[in-house]
């Protein structure tokens, strides 16, 4: 598996956000956080995936450029990228944007 670096930003911020919410406990949450740590993820710190990524977010009029990044690191490694964001994948729709999967 690769992602962008990112990726464990948005992982710790969301289980925050769930602890904060009082959704997981805290121990729960730090447990999920080392688990998810000692996933065997390649992260990618490539330069130009910023640019493509600010590219693809003004292209498909993403509300934000997180997720532009993963479309860009999939783009630029010519593979697919599989999601379970249902946003992502209904915003793509209408372009028809074959590389990106959704899982269930």
């Amino acid at each position: 598996m690769v992602a962008p670096t990112l990726l464990f930003y948005e992982v710790t911020n969301g289980l925050y956000q769930q602890q904060r919410n009082k959704v997981l406990s805290p121990e729960t949450i730090w447990k999920s956080l080392e688990l998810a740590l000692d996933l065997p993820i390649n992260l990618v710190n490539e330069a130009n995936l910023h640019l493509r990524a600010r590219e693809i977010a003004m292209q498909f009029n993403l509300p934000a450029a997180y997720d532009a990044h993963y479309l860009a690191l999939a783009e630029w490694m010519k593979i697919d990228l599989w999601t379970a964001d249902l946003r992502l994948i209904n915003t793509l729709k209408p372009f028809k944007v074959k590389w990106v999967k959704g899982v269930e």
